[in-house]
């Protein structure tokens, strides 16, 4: 399985290229002349990239970098809210098909999180606005020192609302938040890591590599244990804080952990923990239908069952009988 040869990249549209190589996918912002901003084609790949990965059980590890001189830059004002094109495209930003969690703007953010692997953002130069955004989407972010930061709506008179609803509530404090979107002020790697927004600070020209590197040590672990850790933290990070709470973060850890145990890459893990000769350990097999979108929302329905005291494979078992 490992030592593949790459896939060519696959341009979703001009702006966005993805190209897995051994289990791990590299998606590339490929905007460079406009330092990666945000049109109505950028929105639309970045969500088609991660909703075609989200789909891809081969894939273990997402980086998403920028080409060129940044990450992203934002919004790009100019052509989303230009005179004859801007009801329209607001319109398709904001709005929602009945039923859906998410709109188009917050789903370039939103999607990363609904991956079933760790995703990376690798960031340098600007990574403002809606850029600082899609990289809150990601799990981990790895920052070149030089790289600046904004919460930059506040320039412009709005509120960020491409999904940082989500991620500054887990990794900052309240104050911290609200300072940010409200100054809009550009802060640096250094202190974004200090914050808890950046997972690591690395030399300027690095991030990429360093990513790659953290990417391709998960790669060559189960990629089921790899989603279902992504599964358990987010989960316990959205739950609230309370003894109900603590119940239900138990029960789904140990759900979870029902699901791994015994499966095929939980076994080759175990013989490789064991220490086997390397001849004698099997590879892992794609990521178990186990988890995917539905298998999640049937594990929340056990969960809410046991809560209840309902036995939650009896009609099953009147069925079977």
């Amino acid at each position: 399985m490992f030592g593949a040869s790459p896939t060519a990249a696959r341009p979703l549209s001009t702006r966005v290229t993805t190209e897995i190589t051994d289990h791990v996918a590299v998606v590339t912002l490929a905007r460079p002349k406009k330092m990666n901003a945000l049109d109505m084609d950028m929105f639309r790949a970045v969500r088609d990239a991660a909703l075609a990965l989200r789909a891809n059980a081969d894939v273990r590890c997402v980086v998403v970098h920028g080409e060129g001189r940044a990450f992203c830059a934002g919004l790009d004002v100019k052509s989303v809210m230009s005179p004859l094109d801007a009801a329209a495209n607001t319109a398709e930003l904001l709005e929602r098909g009945d039923g859906a969690v998410a709109n188009l703007a917050q789903e370039v953010s939103y999607l990363w999180r609904t991956v079933p692997c760790p995703v990376i953002a690798a960031v340098h130069g600007v990574c403002i606005g809606g850029g600082f955004q899609i990289a809150l989407g990601a799990d981990v972010r790895v920052a070149a020192a030089e790289t600046k930061f904004s919460v930059m709506e506040a320039k412009w008179g709005l509120i960020p609302d491409m999904g940082a609803t989500l991620a500054l509530r887990e990794l900052v404090p309240r104050d911290v938040a609200i300072e940010l979107t409200t100054t809009g002020r550009i802060f640096r790697a250094e202190e974004a890591k200090d914050l808890g927004l950046v997972t690591r600070v690395v030399p300027a020209g690095e991030h990429l590599a360093s990513a790659l590197a953290t990417a391709k040590q998960i790669a060559a672990g189960s990629p089921d244990a790899a989603a279902a850790a992504k599964r358990l933290w987010h989960a316990a990070y959205d739950a609230p804080t309370d003894a109900s709470a603590d119940r239900r973060m138990l029960l789904l850890e140990t759900e979870l952990q029902k699901r791994l145990m015994g499966g095929w890459n939980q076994l080759a893990c175990t013989v490789k923990g064991l220490g086997a000769p390397p001849a004698l350990q099997p590879g892992f097999y794609a990521r178990h239908d186990a988890w995917s979108q539905e298998a999640d929302d049937e594990a929340e329905k056990r969960v809410a069952a046991l809560l209840d005291g309902v036995d939650f494979d009896e009609p099953a078992r009147a069925e079977a009988a």
